[in-house]
């Protein structure tokens, strides 16, 4: 039989709702595609092959998301996404509250 020893906390924070095209291809320009115009110019071309694929692919599909943010225990911001689904949630505001459960355990046999 399994027991688990754990430890649970509780974290209050904010999400901010809003629609996001999924199955995009993260962007990400470095401080090293602004060395140079040739530099520029390939990164602009990485996204734009990056853009034709995905278009090419049946194009993105729209989700909403929840961008949730709090303060962890040692003052750090921690933001991540929750995926609701494609259809819209049931909030009046694109601003709503967060709480967010951390469970740690470890299983023991």
């Amino acid at each position: 039989m399994s027991r688990e020893k754990s430890y649970s906390k509780i974290f209050e924070g904010s999400a901010r709702i809003g629609r996001v095209a999924k199955g995009l291809v993260s962007i990400t320009l470095k401080p090293e595609d602004f060395s140079s115009p040739i530099s520029f110019q390939m990164a602009i071309s990485r996204i734009y092959e990056s853009m034709v694929k995905m278009l090419e692919s049946g194009g993105p599909q729209t989700t909403y998301v929840a961008e949730t943010r709090f303060t962890d225990d040692l003052g750090n911001t921690i933001i991540f996404a929750i995926d609701l689904g494609s259809t819209p949630p049931p909030f009046t505001s694109d601003k709503v509250k967060a709480r967010v459960l951390v469970e740690i355990y470890e299983e023991e046999d």
